[in-house]
């Protein structure tokens, strides 16, 4: 006889955005789907769970007209199956093969991480959110892209404002300004790169979306651009930190992988999994169907809580442990199925073999300021927001 969805109460929205690791171990325990009501969602933490989920996509589906994703970007592929979901994704793909990555956009990213750093490596301290790790990102997905002339500050401030615009169930008025205001300044930095990308294919997002076949409509390529700016921009700064962080909390890692360059890959998905940048995106139901015994019925909606599933410890033994050499197993911090996130191989070129191996060959004897002055915030996506160190000059 299937089970009702039970119900959570007594949590707090604040106390998701500081820790959610153990209300998803609550959540876990509890049962397959739980309606946590502080965040408003039917919430799916079990690994297995979320990877049945991911393999039937007629069941539970991206799409989903009224979401807030494509109130404030428009129509996306983020929102969309099947072969609209697919064409669009092949428009971007092209800008982001593994292959694309080395012979493109390695060397770009190297000199982009050597001129940040560079910025700061006399100081002997710095903000790495802010001095290092966003700026990074930034700088590198504005080149991916193919925009000329857009200050990392203003990339920074567009990927928040649209991320927050996204998650706006409260309707906030000012959260809903600033995503429009946002969404207008990315279509117009598109509107104004679209000429140079047409008459000199290159391998950037939009010259890739320019050239596909089919062609993709403006309105595609606006909505599309700002998923990359939106979720692609935290993903990668967030990584950038949180590896720094686990190998600064656990020296002797650290120690290894210097000593052992090919572990840097290994110690980038354990990053992701401990602390997953990603952490839920929604999937709704077009039947009335069981998850693991649970009756979910038809339109409602599930929150896919991946950086639960990457702590389930049904999977993963001390999963709140950063450890580079646990038993390797997959995770989820990049999805599952054909949304696999497709600025994956991106963020791995960038982050495992780029810019926190020079991080740690530039600043010697980097270590934390303050530990207790660390800050990690959210649940949706989650990253140190926080993160003052000192190094020798």
């Amino acid at each position: 006889m299937s089970e009702a969805v039970k119900v959570v109460d007594d949590v707090a929205f604040e106390d998701l955005l500081a820790n959610p690791y153990p209300v998803f171990k609550r959540v876990r325990d509890l049962g397959p789907v739980v309606k946590v009501e502080a965040a408003n969602i039917m919430m799916v933490t079990r690994f297995d769970d979320i990877m049945a989920i991911e393999r039937d996509p007629e069941t539970f589906s991206s799409i989903n007209p009224q979401s807030l994703l494509n109130t404030v970007i428009g129509p996306n592929l983020m929102r969309k199956d099947g072969d609209d979901h697919a064409r669009e994704r092949a428009a971007m793909d092209p800008s982001l093969r593994p292959g694309v990555v080395k012979r493109c956009w390695a060397d770009p990213m190297r000199a982009i991480c050597d001129d940040v750093i560079s910025q700061i490596e006399h100081k002997g301290e710095a903000e790495l959110f802010e001095d290092l790790a966003a700026p990074i990102a930034a700088r590198a997905l504005a080149d991916i892209l193919g925009f000329d002339g857009v200050d990392w500050r203003t990339m920074a401030l567009w990927s928040q404002s649209l991320i927050d615009g996204s998650g706006n169930y409260s309707h906030d008025p000012e959260i809903a300004r600033k995503a429009k205001e946002a969404a207008s300044g990315v279509e117009s930095a598109v509107d104004r790169m679209l000429p140079h990308h047409r008459d000199n294919p290159n391998p950037s997002m939009l010259s890739s979306m320019l050239q596909a076949d089919p062609p993709q409509t403006v309105e595609q390529i606006y909505a599309n651009i700002k998923v990359a700016i939106g979720g692609g921009l935290n993903e990668t700064r967030d990584s950038i930190l949180t590896l720094i962080l686990g190998l600064l909390q656990n020296p002797d890692q650290l120690a290894r992988i210097r000593a052992e360059p090919s572990l840097w890959g290994q110690a980038f998905e354990e990053a992701v999994r401990w602390i997953s940048p990603i952490g839920m995106y929604p999937r709704r139901l077009t039947r009335d169907t069981e998850i693991s015994g649970t009756l979910v019925r038809k339109g409602e909606q599930v929150g896919l809580c991946v950086g639960a599933a990457n702590h389930d410890d049904r999977r993963f033994s001390d999963p709140e442990k950063f450890d580079v050499f646990r038993e390797k197993k997959s995770h989820l911090a990049f999805g599952a199925g054909s949304h696999f996130c497709a600025g994956t191989w991106v963020s791995r070129a960038l982050v495992s073999q780029i810019a926190v191996p020079t991080v740690f060959e530039r600043l010697r004897n980097l270590r934390l300021k303050d530990p207790d002055r660390v800050r990690i915030r959210g649940w949706v996506f989650r990253g140190p927001t926080h993160m003052p160190v000192i190094w020798d000059v």
